[in-house]
This record gives structure tokens, C-alpha cells and sequence, in this order.
């Protein structure tokens, strides 16, 4: 016969501190640390915090380097659609992309020449009389609210002094040298990014095999998707924003010149460049400094001008926008404006533009790779009226 205690599982006492056993109590867990092992962590975190530090360093000092490259893809990827539709017809890479890149870079020299120097007169003659612009304001004001608004001290108050006016003049007169910087640096940003964008359209499906090579076959696949998707959405993107602000610019400054608008051309060409590459309430920005120009030397022409707008707007949206925008990524218009934000803190002005084309291919990434879910009901009604009960 077995005894009662004949199946029971022995208990294990684990030493207590001080190598005694304590009844009842758990396992004493005991945490020796490794002067080795804190040095080695403490190496590691060092490491990382010095490759951080280091990495925002080369940014800061690289920062307008990157954005030349960013313009330089920018440029290759506007030309990519062209040179894929010339290079199925036969011709080379080489050939399709110096007629390409070549036509692109001799128009803008045209309209510069042509349209240049009138522009810049424009603008430096807006910018004086902007002075007498704000007392014609302030003198309408007065009349129609019966206030005693003080020109001289709004204008003090504004900058807006005849010293300060002419240093703005006098720059915006010699041309866009002398708004941007010096020759020497405008020249050599300008020919890197012809040259690095010659080089990323010519280059093509080569600069891309060396860089795939340096993957695994699995990352490769998931590299030439991406790459892909951004060429042919952002390149569409981008040439469709083009033509879109010139079609823009080119009937903004027919109708303009029409009614007699002053500044006409560098009016035409603000209105159309906002219109397209700020979302949202770039028509509206685009022409408020038209509306502004006119309002106080004749209100019928403002009313034209806005008049004008709402039409273009229109036929923008529901003829030209479908044909020219067809085959390009749509970006929702809030994270464009977010975009717009984001380039034009870092790269200025200019990033402002760019931003817009970053995203698109940002979205078209996400599109592709991530998982959209059926919306239930309850997500569905949202907002929708509920109907009441009824109470009889």
C-alpha cells in the first residue's frame, strides 16, 4: 500500500539572502551588472547620439546640395514620360533625352529674353508704388468709414519709407541676379542641376540597375515598384502642373492686358503660378494683388478680374484639369497644403513648389502598398441625419 504523502511532488527551497530558506516565499532573483556590459552600452549609446548629431551637421551643411538634387530629379522625372514615349519609336536614351532636356532649356531662355526684363520692370514699378497704392487705400478708407487713418504713420509703421522702397526697386530692377544672389552662384546651381538632371534622364534604367544591384533580389522587386510609381505619377504630376499655371498664366495676361491692368504680365504670372502650386486658396491668393492694383483706380475693372476668375476656375476645373491631369496622381488637398508647409520650411520659397510633388509620390507609394478596409455602417453614417422616434 502506499502511504498518503507517496505521490506528492518534492517542494524545492531556494535560498533566501544570506543563504538561509524562507518559507513560503518565492525565488530570490539576484541582478549582478557586468562593468563590461555597462561600458559597452554606454559605448553604444554615445555612438548613436554622435552619428545622430553627426548626420544633422551634414544636413544643415548639404541642405541646399540636396535641394539642387531634389530640382535636378525633378527635371529628369518631368522629362521621363517624354523620353519613354520617344524611346519606344526607336530612338536612343542619349538622343531622346538631349532634345528633350535641350527644347525644355531653350524655351526657357526665350521667354526669359522676351519677357524678362518687362517683368522685372513690372514688379520694380509695382514695388514703388506701392507707397502711393497704400495712401489711396487709406484716403478710401477714411471717406467710407469716417476714420482718420494717418498715411505717413502706416506707411513708417509698414517700412514702407521712400529709402526703403528704392533699395527694393533698385534690386528687383537689375533682374532676377539681383534678387536671387550673385552671378557666380546663380550660374553654378543652375548648371549642377542641368547637369545631375541630364545625368538622371540620360542615365535612366542604368542608374537603376546599380543601385538594385546593391539589393536583395526581394528589395529589388519592392525598389523598381517604387521607383516606378514615383517616376510616372510625380513626372505626370509635375508636367501637368506646368502646363496647367502656364495655360493659367498665358489667359490671366491676355485678359489683363485686355482691360488694361497695370503690371499686367507679373500679375498674370503670379496668378497663374498660385493658382496651381498652392492648393486650396491659391486661386483666390492668385488674384488679390490684381483686384488690389485696380480696385482704387477703377472698381469695374476689379470686378472683372473677379468675375474672370471664377470663370477660369470653372472651365480649369471641368475641361482643362480632366484632359491635362488624367494619367496623374491627385493629392488630397490638405496634405498638399501640409506639403506645401513642410518643403517651404525647410527649402524656402522654392520647396514650397516642390513639396507638392514629394507627396504625390509619397501617395502613390502608400496607394500601392498599404490596406484599405471596408467601412462599416456605424463609420458610414457619420454626419448623416438620424431619424427621430417616433413617438406615437
Amino acid at each position: 500500500m502506499s502511504t498518503p504523502d507517496a505521490h506528492k511532488t518534492p517542494r524545492s527551497e531556494t535560498p533566501a539572502a544570506g543563504g538561509a530558506s524562507a518559507a513560503g516565499s518565492g525565488p530570490v532573483v539576484t541582478v549582478r551588472v557586468e562593468r563590461a556590459t555597462v561600458w559597452r552600452t554606454g559605448l553604444i549609446l554615445a555612438a548613436v547620439g554622435v552619428g545622430l548629431l553627426l548626420f544633422l551637421w551634414l544636413f544643415s551643411v548639404l541642405s541646399h546640395f540636396l535641394f539642387l538634387l531634389v530640382l535636378a530629379w525633378l527635371f529628369a522625372t518631368a522629362l521621363e514620360p517624354g523620353i519613354r514615349w520617344l524611346v519606344q519609336r526607336g530612338w536612343s536614351r542619349g538622343v531622346a533625352t538631349a532634345l528633350l532636356g535641350g527644347s525644355a532649356v531653350v524655351l526657357v531662355l526665350v521667354l526669359v529674353t522676351v519677357f524678362g526684363q518687362l517683368f522685372f520692370t513690372q514688379v520694380a514699378d509695382f514695388v514703388v508704388g506701392v507707397p502711393d497704392l497704400t495712401t489711396s487705400v487709406i484716403d478710401v478708407v477714411n471717406r467710407r468709414f469716417g476714420t482718420n487713418l494717418d498715411p505717413t504713420t502706416i506707411s513708417s509703421k509698414l517700412s514702407l519709407d521712400p529709402s526703403q522702397i528704392a533699395t527694393w526697386a533698385g534690386s528687383l530692377s537689375g533682374g532676377v541676379l539681383g534678387v536671387v544672389g550673385s552671378l557666380s552662384a546663380v550660374v553654378f546651381d543652375l548648371v549642377t542641376v542641368l547637369v545631375f538632371g541630364f545625368y538622371f534622364a540620360g542615365a535612366g534604367p542604368r542608374l537603376l540597375h546599380t543601385l538594385a544591384s546593391w539589393m536583395p533580389p526581394r528589395l529589388q522587386e519592392v525598389f523598381i515598384t517604387v521607383t516606378e510609381i514615383t517616376m510616372a505619377k510625380t513626372g505626370g504630376y509635375v508636367v501637368s502642373k506646368i502646363v496647367l499655371a502656364a495655360a493659367s498664366a498665358f489667359f490671366h495676361g491676355v485678359f489683363f492686358a485686355a482691360i488694361g491692368v497695370p503690371y499686367w504680365l507679373a500679375l498674370a504670372l503670379f496668378a497663374g503660378i498660385t493658382a496651381q502650386f498652392v492648393p486650396i486658396v491659391g486661386t483666390y491668393l492668385g488674384v488679390i494683388l490684381p483686384v488690389v492694383a485696380t480696385v482704387f483706380i477703377s472698381p469695374w475693372k476689379a470686378v472683372a478680374i473677379i468675375i474672370f476668375a471664377v470663370v477660369y476656375q470653372q472651365l480649369e476645373t471641368y475641361v482643362f484639369t480632366p484632359h491635362v491631369s488624367k494619367k496623374t496622381m491627385d493629392v488630397d488637398p490638405a496634405m498638399a497644403l501640409g506639403a506645401v508647409f513642410v518643403g517651404a520650411a525647410i527649402w524656402g520659397p522654392l520647396g514650397a513648389l516642390i513639396g507638392i510633388p514629394l507627396a504625390a509620390a509619397g501617395v502613390a507609394i502608400l496607394d500601392t502598398y498599404s490596406h484599405r478596409y471596408e467601412l462599416v455602417p456605424e463609420v458610414l453614417q457619420v454626419g448623416e441625419a438620424t431619424p427621430e422616434p417616433d413617438t406615437t
